[in-house]
């Protein structure tokens, strides 16, 4: 009775051992890998589906779905082509689709890191005190405001309300609302040099938001737009016993009577 190589499929006589084909011991151990039939019977090689999806997909290696898609299919892939002995091919296209799709996640995932960043950069900018540049800057403006209000409304003079000046002068909203670069702005001590007179003299003080940071540098100037601070004394001592601001600026002020 006549049998069938298992290795290459061709017809073995009864009593013979060896494949007349292929050599193969059709008395060895049938844990020996098989051939395929369609390879063995001569059949062309097929083209792995989930390689060529694996590849269409890292294409799309910017999307995220995708970019997992085409290394999840191109894995399987190359499992079900190394376990078909000559019946897949497709190897390659499973390696392209791959790499891609790694490409894709690392963009996506250097993305996510960098927006990250940049919010974290956004919300340290927003929640820190500015430098000291930054603060003075802030009062050069209110100090240019009060002079632009001043001479807008001469029957009155200078003005204690912040939101008075940014009709005179543009003020950003921050300043406007008292609080700016962590630190609190307050106009105070508004007094004229004759009674019914226009106010003729304010204070500004700035000093920090943050009760936590209450010992942080306070700043102060008045109309004679003189910039003073206080390393780490209380913002109401920065006119008594603050040092004068070195700032190689042009000092201007005016007062009215």
């Amino acid at each position: 009775m006549s049998s069938f190589c298992v290795g290459c499929g061709n017809s073995i006589a009864e009593g013979e051992r060896f494949c007349a084909a292929c050599g193969r011991d059709a008395q060895a151990s049938a844990s020996l890998p098989a051939i395929d039939p369609q390879v063995a019977f001569g059949l062309p090689p097929e083209t792995s589906t989930k390689a060529i999806f694996s590849l269409i997909c890292g294409v799309f290696f910017i999307i995220v779905p995708f970019s997992i898609v085409a290394v999840i299919l191109g894995y399987i892939a190359l499992s079900e082509i190394r376990r078909s002995p000559g019946r897949l091919t497709g190897r390659g296209l499973a390696i392209s689709g791959i790499v891609l799709g790694y490409v894709g996640i690392l963009l996506i995932v250097a993305f996510v890191g960098l927006g990250v960043y940049e919010v974290r950069k956004a919300e340290r900018d927003i929640n820190e005190p500015a430098g000291e540049r930054s603060i003075v800057a802030s009062m050069r403006t209110l100090n240019m405001a009060e002079i632009a209000y001043g001479q807008a409304h001469r029957e009155l003079g200078y003005t204690c309300s912040l939101s008075q000046l940014s009709g005179a002068w543009q003020i950003s909203s921050e300043l406007v609302g008292g609080r700016k670069h962590g630190y609190q702005f307050e106009l105070k001590n508004c007094t004229s040099t004759k009674p019914g007179g226009p106010v003729a003299k304010y204070q500004l003080l700035a000093y920090s938001a943050d009760p936590v940071t209450a010992d942080a540098p306070a700043y102060c100037t008045d109309e004679s737009d003189i910039i003073r601070m206080t390393k780490n004394g209380p913002a109401h001592d920065c006119f008594a016993m603050g040092t004068q601001w070195n700032d190689p600026g042009t000092k201007s002020g005016a007062v009215f009577q």
